[in-house]
């Protein structure tokens, strides 16, 4: 299985971007997917995650009010708002091993390789 993120860029602070992550409609339709990120030199963390129906969503305490995920058949949306210095970082999409999403990155089975955020003060 793969997956394919994109739409990270170089945006300055206050800044928007919409991250997508694709792959084969099978993969997604009966599982949940998450985002997380990796800063550098500091562990991947939580951000986002949403139910294989997408009627569940959450978020981390960092980005809610800022940041949204949803999902159509075969991508999942990442819309960033606000951004700040703070959010540059490799965002990852995974496919969650059940139909409800984790903050733990153990929980998701498939990864794709990160789309890069820079956010410039």
């Amino acid at each position: 299985v793969q997956l394919q993120a994109s739409g990270g860029g170089l945006v300055e602070t206050g800044g928007s971007l919409k991250l997508s992550c694709a792959t084969s409609k099978l993969t997604f339709s009966n599982n949940a997917v998450g985002w997380f990120r990796q800063a550098p030199g500091k562990e991947r963390e939580f951000v986002a995650h949403i139910s294989w129906r997408g009627h569940a969503t959450s978020y981390a305490d960092s980005v809610k009010g800022r940041f949204t995920i949803s999902r159509d058949n075969a991508k999942v949306y990442l819309h960033i708002n606000s951004l700040n210095p703070e959010d540059t970082a490799v965002y990852y999409c995974g496919v969650g091993r059940a139909s409800f999403g984790s903050t733990y990155y153990t929980k998701y089975a498939y990864w794709g390789q990160g789309t890069l955020v820079t956010v410039s003060s």
